[in-house]
């Protein structure tokens, strides 16, 4: 796998990302010379070369364009008829449709469905209020697909995405199993609505960006302080939650305090005798913790901003972190969601 981290991209702040996942594969062109050189030349030809593929899903596994009454997103299915579990996946502030965990998690046996939630279709262009009907609904059309098993659903999110499953796993009855990978503990920049329920957010402080002196954006000072009096009432209630949950952060997350946040949601656990959550901690990983594989991107343009902004980490603690937390995400969704605890595939 450490080939396949350590790649840079040509195009200085670009993140690779499989767009297509069900079409073609990623293909990686592997060259080998036969001597070192600095500067690439049209006389400087490779003793042997070779094209690797890699795919984001397994043979036989299906992808569902999912238009509910308003939810957006692809359901991807293993081959069988199951029953398999269900959950949803989402990202964070990029917005759109990304689909490559999702069809790698169903190549292990889940049902996911990839969800967008906003800048996707006819969905809102930007994410000023959270309206948790619209993930209630998705949850119900997992948990109501003919392939999925049990009595409760999953989530797997990061960064925004990561809020708004903390929310799921707090006000929702279905959400029995939750992983956030660097997210925060209170809504920030976009109220949370649910029937009669409203939170308000924290204001961003953008006054607070900073220039970094590689050029790229530090968002990490621009997050409101979860601990001031003033804020609490946008701290999300978790004690409530009554389904697992597992929080995955990287110390070197240049986004959020992201392990900040999550010792504050174990100790407010802790104070109300809850204890149905773990906390997995990564020295040196930056925010864009993913699947193993994945290159390490320190930084990369963000559609919402005129420069790109800095994830943080270290190119080997960060693809160290990311090994070893798939292998933890798997097995808690399997033993939370999976009476067996094993893979139907």
């Amino acid at each position: 796998m450490g080939l396949f981290q350590c790649l840079k991209p040509e195009k200085l702040f670009h993140r690779l990302l499989k767009r297509d996942v069900m079409q073609s594969p990623l293909r990686v062109r592997l060259d080998l010379f036969d001597s070192y050189h600095v500067f690439s030349s049209p006389s400087n030809q490779p003793a042997a070369s070779q094209t690797v593929e890699r795919w984001c899903v397994a043979p036989g596994v299906q992808r569902v364009q999912i238009r509910g009454s308003r939810v957006r997103g692809a359901l991807f299915l293993p081959p069988g008829e199951g029953p398999f579990p269900g959950l949803i996946d989402m990202f964070g502030g990029v917005g759109g449709l990304l689909e490559f965990r999702a069809s790698l998690l169903a190549s292990r046996g889940f049902a996911a469905l990839a969800l967008a939630y906003f800048a996707y279709e006819d969905l809102p262009s930007c994410l000023d209020e959270v309206e948790l009907e619209y993930f209630e609904e998705a949850a119900n059309i997992v948990l109501g697909h003919p392939k999925v098993g049990g009595t409760g659903v999953g989530v797997v999110a990061i960064c925004k995405g990561a809020e708004i499953a903390l929310a799921m796993a707090t006000f929702l009855p279905q959400i029995t199993a939750t992983v956030c990978i660097n997210g925060t503990n209170a809504f920030h920049g976009a109220a949370l609505h649910y029937r009669d329920l409203h939170i308000s957010p924290i204001p961003y402080k953008f006054e607070c960006v900073r220039l970094t002196p590689l050029g790229p954006l530090s968002f990490f000072s621009v997050i409101g302080d979860t601990r001031a009096e003033a804020n609490q009432g946008s701290i999300i209630p978790v004690e409530k939650a009554q389904g697992q949950i597992l929080f995955i952060v990287g110390e070197s997350d240049q986004i959020y305090n992201s392990k900040a946040y999550a010792e504050e949601v174990m100790e407010r656990m802790g104070r109300h005798g809850r204890k149905n959550c773990t906390l997995l901690s990564y020295p040196g990983a930056g925010h864009l913790i993913e699947p193993p594989g994945s290159p390490f991107c320190p930084c990369s343009w963000s559609p919402f901003f005129v420069l790109p902004l800095m994830w943080g980490g270290g190119a080997q603690p960060h693809a160290a972190a990311q090994e070893h937390s798939w292998r933890e995400i798997q097995n808690f969704l399997w033993h939370h969601l999976c009476p067996t605890g094993s893979s139907k595939l």
